[in-house]
């Protein structure tokens, strides 16, 4: 492995896992890291970004056969034949360690023959996660899920501080530039979308302006259960020739293809009486810096409250942020990550990371550095219903200590929380 390479949560899931199954799969939006990752443990590598071995490899899928394991396939998704031949030769022979491949798109449907169900595992790969930009963490995500949580630990982390994370963006490649280099990087990105990516998983973009409108709106909506009907008015308004629904439908699941969209859904509970649930999914794109971007956003304009969408920008970016943060350290624990709201809107809960075995950790998300008992309502109120299942209660801010409140609920600083 590369000296300078610095580890990700993923690397601790490759670790466990690579070396007893034959193919792993990393997925995630362009730029996260990836290929990176992948490369450290790969002995050869195909990169068919390149047309030129895109024409060679398609000519030939079976030919990868012959090159030296571990074998990586970068964006394999080019030539969907090779995921076939993977899946093939993982029937032959189920060793471990031999192939790795990395996609930034979902293939189109009936691009594969097979869904690789059994034979190859996918890993989504997302932008780093707080723990991972050298913030030091002490509440362990595993041990809320346990509920044997201890919560200690402090942090200086400050409002302005948590701003500019969510505008230096989680991309490797982009994070570290200069604040007006990140700037062009992160516009660049979302040209590409709209010019190029979009139009290359088979969506005809006629008007690339209305899909960007889109994607602002939708940006604008970070956090929220908006209905995607009030998004495209909002992306249209004072048009006279509105996009149809069924376009905006295209690009939403293009996005959703690439990884841009990342709804959060709806949490199906498991022996709960909770009464009837609303089951719209909470609006988040992969990244908030790309949401931060597409609205104007800077960390100094998020500390002053500008910003549109329903509700304080900063609040939902924030907690944009603090949900990337969340599915990175709830893959890593095996459990998943959903939202808790009622059909009537009257209670909700931000974030609901579940076990397999159904119980789960609640947390509120708040833009605030202290927490009184309005806070923590709902969360009591789930508590009081769902009994055992619930292994944890906490909410998420930008308070400077990790501490457990007199009533039990927990409250942990986004800086503390670890995998």
């Amino acid at each position: 492995m590369d000296a300078q390479y610095h580890r990700r949560i993923v690397d601790e899931e490759l670790d466990e896992l690579f070396p007893g199954l034959a193919a792993i799969a990393l997925d995630g939006a362009k730029g996260v890291g990836k290929t990176t990752t992948a490369v450290q443990r790969a002995s050869s590598t195909v990169n068919l970004d390149d047309p030129l071995i895109q024409q060679v490899i398609g000519a030939d899928p079976a030919g990868i056969l012959r090159l030296p394991r571990p074998l990586l396939i970068d964006e394999w998704q080019r030539v969907p034949a090779v995921w076939d031949v993977v899946r093939r030769a993982v029937d032959s022979d189920r060793s471990g360690q031999q192939f790795l491949l990395t996609g930034s798109a979902t293939p189109r449907p009936g691009a594969t023959a097979h869904s690789g169900a059994g034979r190859i595992v996918r890993l989504h790969t997302r932008p780093l996660t707080l723990a991972e930009r050298g913030f030091a963490a002490s509440v362990s995500l595993a041990d809320l899920l346990a509920g044997v949580a201890q919560l200690s630990g402090s942090t200086r982390a400050t409002l302005a501080d948590y701003a500019d994370e969510i505008v230096r963006s989680g991309l490797p490649g982009i994070r570290t530039l200069a604040p007006r280099l990140r700037r062009a990087q992160l516009a660049g990105y979302v040209e590409n979308i709209v010019d190029r990516d979009v139009p290359d998983a088979g969506i005809s973009v006629r008007r690339p302006q209305s899909l960007l409108y889109w994607l602002r709106a939708y940006a604008a909506a970070s956090s929220t259960t908006t209905t995607y009907t009030r998004i495209l008015d909002s992306a249209t308004a004072g048009f006279s020739d509105k996009p149809t629904r069924n376009t905006t439908a295209a690009y939403r699941d293009a996005l959703e293809q690439l990884w841009i969209l990342e709804p959060v859904p709806a949490w199906m509970p498991i022996g709960a009486e909770l009464g009837r649930l609303a089951q719209a999914p909470k609006h988040q794109l992969f990244d908030p810096a790309i949401a931060a971007s597409l609205l104007g956003l800077t960390a100094e304009s998020l500390t002053r409250g500008e910003g549109g969408g329903e509700g304080h920008a900063f609040g939902n970016l924030f907690e944009s942020l603090a949900t990337l943060c969340a599915r990175v350290y709830a893959q890593r624990n095996e459990a998943m990550v959903s939202h808790f709201r009622d059909r009537n809107g009257e209670r909700e809960v931000d974030l609901i990371v579940s076990n397999p075995d159904g119980s789960f950790v609640a947390m509120e998300v708040k833009l605030a550095g202290t927490v009184d008992d309005r806070d923590v309502r709902h969360l009591k109120w789930l508590r009081d219903r769902v009994g055992d299942q619930l292994r944890d209660a906490v909410v998420i801010n930008t308070g400077p200590a990790a501490y457990r409140r007199p009533d039990g609920i927990g409250v942990v600083p986004l800086a503390l929380l670890a995998p």
